[in-house]
């Protein structure tokens, strides 16, 4: 099993701790729209073009991000909520060099956890030592409290729609609870499993013209990823496709995904949620003190 890069969890502290996290929830309303294939993707593109990323795998009861990426994990998070190992103890290091945080498949107690056991899942990440520039979060599907947490935790939440009746009526029913009980009122729509190039402008339009009757809330698309058999042969081969086959359309689509969340705004300071790396907002924006004279 690889470990994790030692240098960059020692060296944390010389390198800038404080500095402002990119974190992205990446859900959709019902499975199989693609998520963790994003979600991986995504994260090879961003460690590709330099950036220090995070994998959290936030399906807490049927993990898979470690399945898809061909790891074997030693520790969980399961290790975590015991008591037994620390977040940064149960990092993984991925082939393609962005770090991995393992959650457990058939987990009772992680499945099973309360809103403060969430909370105090969502706050251990300001203890983790390693630097950070970006982390995904991987949500499982559905409206679980989990994917509540973990979606209203984050900056920027990316729903994932494919054009099929239930992926849409399941994404409306997300983003309808995210932004009427939790207060999330932006959305990144990617369209995913796109048949035909240029389908997920309209696949969006869609899906906006009908948040827009009912929903106050602002959508934003973020592009599409083509059907690809290339991916699918990537997922069989347990290595994201942007790094097995770098020219396929979906490799290609993944990278402009890549660079546009790049551009993404970090919040100038914290929104009064909970958030992943508060503290490192908080930092970010404190007034500087002066002496009145």
């Amino acid at each position: 099993m690889p470990s994790p890069d030692l240098n960059l969890i020692n060296n944390a502290k010389l390198n800038g701790l404080s500095q402002p996290v990119q974190v992205i929830a990446v859900t959709g309303g019902k499975g199989g729209v693609g998520k963790t294939s994003v979600s991986v993707n995504l994260a090879a593109a961003l460690a590709a073009s330099g950036k220090r990323v995070v994998l959290l795998d936030g399906d807490l009861g049927l993990a898979n991000a470690d399945v898809f990426l061909g790891l074997s994990p030693r520790y969980t998070l399961a290790h975590v909520i015991s008591g037994e190992r620390t977040l940064d103890e149960i990092l993984v290091t991925a082939p393609q060099g962005f770090l991995v945080v393992p959650a457990a498949s058939g987990a009772a107690e992680l499945v099973n956890m309360g809103a403060a056991e969430h909370l105090g899942l969502v706050q251990a990440f300001s203890t983790l030592a390693a630097r950070v520039d970006v982390m995904i979060v991987d949500t499982a599907a559905g409206i679980a409290h989990s994917v509540l947490q973990f979606s209203q935790a984050c900056q920027h939440v990316v729903v994932v729609i494919c054009d099929e009746p239930a992926s849409l009526t399941d994404a409306y029913a997300l983003v309808k609870v995210l932004s009427r009980n939790h207060g999330v009122n932006r959305f990144r729509v990617l369209a995913n499993q796109m048949r035909v190039p240029g389908a997920g402008t309209e696949l969006f339009q869609r899906f906006e013209r009908v948040t827009a009757r009912f929903l106050d809330v602002v959508l934003e698309f973020a592009g599409e990823i083509p059907e690809d058999e290339y991916l699918r042969r990537s997922v069989r081969e347990q290595r994201p496709v942007y790094e097995a086959y770098p020219s396929s359309p979906a490799a290609r689509a993944f990278k402009k995904l890549a660079q546009r969340a790049d551009t993404w705004p970090v919040p100038a300071g914290p929104r009064g949620n909970i958030e992943f790396f508060v503290e490192r907002l908080v930092r970010r924006t404190a007034p500087r003190l002066e002496t009145v004279t």
